[in-house]
């Protein structure tokens, strides 16, 4: 074949190639088009609700089945990747991630650094240019990716179009906690990262780490390696509501010094602090477990040894309070420094709950401590304790968090205070000089039952979704520096009934939402018919993330829903 007739045959067939991968591609772009999720202007569902969301134009911005994302600095590049991984997880669409403030990609994340609310980010959806996301800093780059991905469809396989919007929006408070009881029950770390996820999905910022109580001590301490040894050791535990069914279920489990790291750097990826907490004076079982030695009626020949606690609840129907002797504060000083040194966060949480001061009152060597230490009662020692920890803490350059009971002496103002109890002994601890955090049981105990039907799930509630959601900080009364001292709020999922990892996403969720809303939505942005609407999409988010939620919210509402 002459060389000329041969390279007419190539070009031929080069162009029937040609029209064939043409066809194809009119053909992928026909069928995406079938699947595109339109978003009008009332159908946003954005949870938690954004301070302000404005409609800048007319036409539709549609995100191209191949796009990019770009970062302007090293620090974004997570949460560019993590919004890809994100697209491509839950949608299938693949994007370019690229550094440069210079490159226009189809969406845009860039620091301000501007100094303003912590937290804070615009989105502003402009069709001929794409979406730009601008944080006040990291962390508000951050929420406008989880604001962003509120706009995306619930449904792979379909391309987004998103309205010419711009949205503003900051956090009403600094501190949105959530607390995990890893003692009753103990979750392994590749699902303590999930729980985090579940955070950052719900713009909290605050995982506060319930690692030791009566039941168990669960994190590794270099300096005294018995306490895992012996005291993350359970030989059973009670089956069904107390008093229940004593079953032996033999386990031993707790974190690593280089897992505790693992978390913490997970978390801070995130943007999620993670606050530990060792709880003394009380619910100290596992502690005496290990050193016999430490309990008020030691040396009693009477008194069997003791175990971790096999049962629930505070625990006092035993002795399981510290004595005061100088083994004790030296071994205190050692656990908190450790762990300070451990956790980078400015937090550390020492309990301080529930301690049963009759034991004190029993031991004639606390009450000769006291006596030598002129300390007028049992309320008295207890802050002993509080102010002794709050020292060392704060020698590591930490603050200090204990629940209520820590207010009962005179303690420093340095420690913050954690209100479990209801709201108005929180507002007593603001009046008294001290900074709170409300996570009062009354409202955020997420261990309740949804509704009072449910007694084959749980011994307490009910605690409602519109019950969280109504939850509103207390003021009246409060001066202006009362109220300034108001760090946040905190939810706290306690374990003793939910030994599975499907049973705490049901009392989990939906109310996590909820609590989402409560830390970050202002007042005046907030509505309760209006969330409603929001959560039955919320829903077919649920869906999408695959995790297990308890649907009550729909027979409490009378809502069908569809899907």
């Amino acid at each position: 074949m002459p060389k000329r007739l041969e390279l007419e045959v190539e070009n031929m067939n080069l162009l029937k190639f040609n029209n064939m991968l043409n066809i194809k591609k009119l053909s992928l772009i026909i069928l995406l088009t079938l699947f595109i999720f339109p978003l009008f202007a009332d159908n946003y569902n954005i949870i938690p609700e954004p301070t302000k969301i404005t409609k800048v134009g007319e036409e539709v911005y549609q995100l191209p089945y191949e796009f990019s994302i770009s970062f302007s600095e090293k620090e974004l590049e997570f949460s560019a990747n993590y919004l890809s991984d994100y697209i491509y997880d839950n949608l299938g669409f693949k994007s370019e991630v690229i550094k440069g403030s210079k490159f226009r990609a189809d969406i845009n994340l860039i620091n301000l650094a501007n100094g303003s609310t912590p937290g804070g980010y615009r989105i502003n959806i402009d069709a001929p240019y794409g979406i730009t996301i601008e944080g006040n800093d990291d962390a508000g780059v951050f929420y406008g990716v989880q604001t962003l991905i509120q706009l995306l469809p619930v449904n792979a396989a379909v391309l987004p179009q998103f309205d010419e919007i711009l949205i503003e929006d900051e956090p009403a408070l600094q501190y949105r906690g959530l607390l995990l009881d890893v003692v009753r029950h103990f979750l392994p770390v590749s699902y303590v990262k999930k729980f985090i996820d579940y955070m950052a999905l719900h713009k909290l910022n605050y995982f506060h780490w319930h690692l030791t109580d009566d039941q168990a001590w669960r994190i590794e301490m270099k300096s005294h390696p018995e306490l895992t040894e012996i005291g993350s050791y359970r030989e059973g535990e009670i089956v069904g509501f107390f008093p229940g069914e004593y079953k032996e279920l033999p386990y031993k489990a707790y974190y690593t010094q280089d897992e505790i790291r693992e978390v913490v750097e997970y978390a801070a990826d995130r943007h999620i602090t993670v606050i530990p907490e060792l709880d003394i004076p009380g619910h100290c079982m596992a502690v005496l477990a290990t050193y016999p030695h430490f309990a008020t009626d030691y040396g009693i020949d009477s008194i069997p040894p003791r175990k971790t606690a096999q049962t629930w609840g505070i625990y006092n129907r035993q002795n399981n309070v510290l004595a005061p002797t100088p083994e004790v504060f030296a071994f205190l000083k050692d656990v908190f420094e450790e762990v300070c040194n451990l956790f980078p966060g400015q937090y550390v949480h020492f309990g301080g709950d529930e301690c049963a001061k009759k034991w004190w009152e029993q031991s004639p060597k606390t009450q000769q401590f006291m006596k030598e230490n002129s300390l007028a009662d049992e309320k008295a020692l207890q802050s002993y304790f509080v102010d002794y920890v709050q020292k060392v803490i704060s020698s590591k350059g930490k603050i200090a968090i204990g629940w209520d009971e820590i207010i009962e002496g005179n303690i420093s103002k340095e420690s913050v205070i954690m209100n479990w109890h209801r709201p108005s002994v929180g507002v007593e601890a603001l009046k008294s000089g001290h900074k709170v955090v409300f996570a009062s049981s009354q409202f955020f105990y997420f261990n309740r039952k949804e509704t009072r039907s449910q007694s084959e799930i749980g011994h307490r509630g009910p605690l409602s979704l519109e019950n969280v959601y109504n939850f509103e900080i207390p003021s009246e009364g409060l001066t202006q520096e009362e109220k300034n001292n108001i760090i946040g709020v905190q939810a706290c999922l306690w374990t003793e009934y939910l030994p599975t990892t499907w049973k705490l996403e049901y009392f989990l969720f939906p109310r996590i939402s909820a609590l989402s809303e409560v830390c970050w939505s202002k007042s005046e942005n907030k509505s309760w018919n209006n969330f409603k609407k929001k959560m039955v999409h919320q829903f077919d988010r649920y869906d999408l993330w695959g995790i297990r939620y308890n649907d009550a919210f729909f027979r409490l509402n009378d809502i069908v829903r569809s899907r």
